[in-house]
């Protein structure tokens, strides 16, 4: 048995990762594991395991999460797979209502008057988080690195934020679901989803400028000691690298982290928009401060 405690918008591709990695896992060893699931905010998520929720894998929305588990033995977790140990990426875009009536191009217009825009607590959400700092690299870059101004716009655009859900799940079902707001700033997966499933109500708007968002794994090594798993839940995170996993997080509208997959599913991504990364703003320690 495996507990992976993850964020919100990765349910619908970890029920279908469980599957091949149990079959995979099968024909390996032999052995039978089910794969138990934990969702919600990923600040929220690693408080839970830090207060004694016994996940065998945290496959959270960033870095800065992970590295809030405490006493949980993950020193040097980042080091431990590929890509910073992040098998998967995606960017910060925006959910509109099908014909994009309040004509929303680029964050600027998310803070004009009369637009209700709609994004999770970055207190308590990953991806609130990833959605912020999107923001304030278009602010940076508009404003020439003068702070002020950035926070004066971040202000502005929060101002016009209707409500704030805890995770990104939370702020999609508000949006979709209950007709909340003009804009949705979303997990570009997230918005995909959406559309898949409500094809004549919502379409995506991808701004100038988005953000690399590079949700991590890591294996708890105290809890796998205890469970005696640890030989698996390794194993489950290091599947994610596989070609077919790698397919499979394509199709969930995540982008993969091997290029050649990525470069097939070209026409799915836009692999043209600007994309900052956490690093130009120091490390997620000097952000989260």
């Amino acid at each position: 048995e495996i507990i992976n405690v993850s964020y919100d918008p990765t349910r619908e591709f970890y029920e279908a990762y469980n599957k091949i990695f149990s079959k995979y896992w099968k024909e390996e060893t032999g052995q039978s594991v089910d794969v138990i699931q934990s969702h919600g905010g990923s600040g929220k998520q690693a408080l839970e395991i830090s207060n004694g929720l016994p996940a065998d894998v945290a496959t959270l929305a960033l870095e800065y999460d992970i590295d809030a588990i405490r006493n949980a033995g993950l020193k040097g977790w980042i080091d431990e797979y590929p890509d910073d140990s992040a098998p998967y990426t995606s960017t910060i875009v925006f959910l509109v209502r099908k014909g994009n009536p309040k004509n929303i191009h680029d964050w600027d217009d998310l803070t004009k008057d009369g637009v209700g825009v709609i994004t999770p607590n970055p207190k308590t959400s990953g991806g609130a988080r990833w959605n912020y700092m999107a923001a304030w690299a278009y602010a940076n870059e508009k404003y020439n690195g003068n702070e002020t101004e950035m926070k004066a716009f971040i202000k502005k655009l929060y101002r016009n934020v209707l409500v704030l859900d805890s995770g990104a799940r939370g702020a999609t079902t508000s949006f979709v679901e209950n007709g909340q707001g003009d804009v949705l700033i979303a997990w570009e997966n997230e918005a995909f989803l959406s559309v898949r499933d409500n094809p004549d109500d919502y379409e995506i708007v991808t701004p100038g400028i988005s953000i690399l968002a590079q949700p991590s794994v890591a294996v708890v090594d105290e809890n796998v000691k205890k469970h005696d798993n640890a030989e698996a839940a390794k194993a489950y995170l290091k599947y994610l690298y596989s070609d077919e996993a790698q397919e499979l997080i394509a199709e969930n509208y995540y982008r993969p982290v091997d290029q050649t997959i990525l470069k097939k599913h070209a026409d799915t991504f836009n692999l043209k928009v600007k994309l900052t990364t956490i690093k130009d703003f120091g490390s997620w320690d000097a952000v989260q401060k």
